[in-house]
């Protein structure tokens, strides 16, 4: 059966290249604050994740998606991991809600200003990255231009710190906000989840991983 990710992967990549040859249907799915205000086009807030800006950004996207959600919802979420049976269930909702929540930010800032627009499923790759982290800390993290391994919550606060500092500088037309609000809410569903559902604590897991490294 085929997982939750390829879906979402195969889906996202049929979508954005027809949206690379077809402006309008770009314009009809992108996140646009002011139209979601005015129009009442919430609809936005989950199909802004499905078009991307060129074939860059979607390979950029999409596997790094892969890379981290078939790790996660197959080992870490479902049987015989955290959630058992709701594991696939409980990861398809981090997904979504990680689009809505981790744009919610520039809602709210750029809603009264027709100018801005942002696309992609940077947010909610994010708070998969940032899932996967909090629930096996030790995860090598290789980058591009650094050819060795980082271990995952190393690279996650070095992440977190440098996109809060470009959010600030802003002037790069990247949705930095979008990074680190998908991590933020990816940490806190699974801390949440995890409580709720399974009555495990991620913190003390979290913490207990690295000591071990030590």
């Amino acid at each position: 059966m085929i997982s939750i990710t390829l879906s979402i992967v195969l889906l996202t990549v049929v979508i954005s290249f027809t949206a690379f040859n077809k402006e309008k249907v770009k314009e009809d799915l992108l996140f646009w604050p002011a139209v979601i205000d005015s129009r009442k086009q919430y609809y936005r807030f989950l199909t802004c994740g499905f078009v991307h800006g060129d074939l860059m950004h979607l390979a950029f996207n999409m596997i790094s998606l892969f890379s981290f959600g078939e790790f996660l919802e197959v080992y870490l979420f479902a049987h015989p991991g955290l959630f058992g049976s709701k594991g696939k269930l409980v990861y398809l909702m981090l997904y979504l809600l990680a689009l809505i929540f981790s744009v919610l930010p520039d809602y709210f800032q750029y809603r009264k200003n027709y100018s801005y627009r942002a696309l992609g499923a940077s947010g909610a790759v994010s708070a998969v990255i940032f899932s996967a982290i909090l629930l096996n800390p030790a995860t090598p993290i290789r980058l591009m231009f650094i050819p060795i391994d980082i271990p995952g919550y190393i690279f996650g606060f070095i992440f977190l710190a440098l996109s809060a500092y470009l959010a600030k500088r802003g002037g790069d037309n990247i949705g930095h906000r979008a990074h680190f609000s998908g991590a933020i809410f990816g940490v806190l569903y699974t801390i949440i989840a995890a409580k709720l559902l399974a009555n495990f604590d991620v913190i003390k897991s979290f913490i207990e991983a690295i000591k071990e490294r030590y």
